[in-house]
């Protein structure tokens, strides 16, 4: 059974970090992509960061690059989010997904998804 677990969402004040833990379980984790993913109260949900396992190609939205940072932990089948210098524009559930092969970083093409961690970012 495929599982997506997140972890680490909290309060934050503006221009504060977190990070986010993604442990996936039952698939083979360097084969898949994983992409986090964002929903705000009123918005679609979108993409934040897309990693794939296998050769490590990476996208970032335009709204986080240079101060988000997705990277994978292959001994703990673990993928991170690492979010600096945060706004209260990135307040959202924040949601990890997982599926079979690389494709864009758009929550269609996802198959498999956690229940979500909660990000609020206070002014």
């Amino acid at each position: 059974e495929v599982q997506l677990v997140e972890s680490g969402g909290g309060l934050v004040q503006a221009g504060g970090s977190l990070r986010l833990s993604c442990a996936a379980s039952g698939f083979p984790f360097e084969a898949y992509a994983i992409g986090w993913f964002r929903q705000a109260p009123g918005k679609q949900r979108e993409g934040v960061s897309c990693r794939s396992s296998s050769d490590g190609t990476t996208y970032y939205a335009d709204s986080v690059k240079g101060r988000f940072t997705i990277s994978s932990d292959y001994a703990k089948n673990t993928v991170y989010l690492q979010m600096n210098s945060l706004k209260p524009e990135d307040t959202a559930v924040y949601f990890c997904a997982a599926v079979g092969f690389l494709v864009p970083c758009v929550s269609s093409r996802y198959d498999y998804w956690g229940q979500g961690t909660q990000v609020t970012v206070s002014s």
